[in-house]
């Protein structure tokens, strides 16, 4: 996603892999994988990270490659998916820290502005979200809401 008021733009951290095939280095099979992805998620780790730390612990480079399948299709299909989308969820914690620091800082102009440009942002995931069917039909963004959540 671009940035909200300028005209940068985000950039990429890595590359992907570029071999569509199973590497030679990983060792794992694809049922392992799947079993490692589902033990991952009931520790409570996102999708990003578990993407990571299968890349970094266990050596598996792209586990789409290995099981045909991704990560959120994999935690779909064991049941462990989340309510919310992973970056929808992301935006709203990052949301609930602002707005306790503006409890503490009322005169944080900064923060407030950063605040708002960050729930316009949500608000644009949620109209994207409901769109494709992805977001329970009643879930809208509220302050209040998000505390709770």
């Amino acid at each position: 996603m671009a940035r909200l008021y300028t005209s940068k733009r985000g950039k990429s951290g890595s590359t992907r892999p570029i071999g569509k095939k199973t590497p030679s280095c990983c060792k794992y099979t694809p049922e392992e994988v799947e079993a490692l992805v589902l033990k991952l998620a009931r520790e409570g780790n996102s999708p990003s990270t578990i993407g990571m730390l299968l890349r970094d612990r266990y050596a598996v480079p792209l586990v789409k490659s290995v099981t045909g399948k991704t990560i959120e299709q994999i935690l779909k299909s064991g049941q462990q998916k989340g309510t919310l989308p992973e970056d929808l969820a992301s935006l709203v914690k990052k949301a609930e820290d602002m707005r306790k620091h503006l409890e503490k800082n009322r005169k944080d102009y900064v923060n407030k502005r950063s605040l708002a440009m960050l729930e316009s942002k949500i608000h644009r995931l949620e109209k994207y979200y409901h769109g494709r069917g992805q977001l329970q039909p009643d879930w809208h963004y509220k302050h209040v809401v998000a505390s709770v959540a």
